[in-house]
């Protein structure tokens, strides 16, 4: 089973990344656009039961990588594809730091979306 938490504060950018992978890679997702809430399931998740994390940089409450962070600190690690309309060098440097599996740039290309989470499906099989 294919699982991924899906974290994007931009509800219509949401619905459309959710029927992406759940139309095209039969998987099962589970989708935030509060950041508090997909920080409380994420502490509950292990690698067993969570193939993948989608999430936003700029949102209220925990941003992308705040949300990394606490998944690392729970012992959850699982493929993190970060998605940001300003992939500054800042912010790029402190991603590979916490080793993010790869950048989805906005506006989203859905196409690339699609490509980079089969290529994480593959690795997880």
């Amino acid at each position: 089973m294919f699982s991924v938490a899906v974290v994007e504060d931009d509800p219509i950018t949401l619905d459309m990344i959710t029927d992406a992978l759940e139309t095209q890679l039969d998987a099962t997702v589970y989708s935030f656009t509060r950041s508090k809430f997909a920080r409380d399931f994420l502490l509950q998740q292990t690698a067993d039961s969570l193939s993948l994390i989608i999430s936003d940089q700029v949102m209220p409450d925990y941003d992308g990588l705040s949300l990394l962070k606490t998944c690392h600190s729970s012992g959850l690690n699982v493929p993190f594809l970060l998605i940001t309309a300003d992939p500054n060098k800042a912010l790029v440097m402190e991603a590979r730091k916490l080793h993010v599996t790869g950048f989805l740039a906005k506006p989203l290309n859905m196409k690339e979306l699609i490509q980079k989470s089969k290529e994480v499906a593959v690795r997880d099989k």
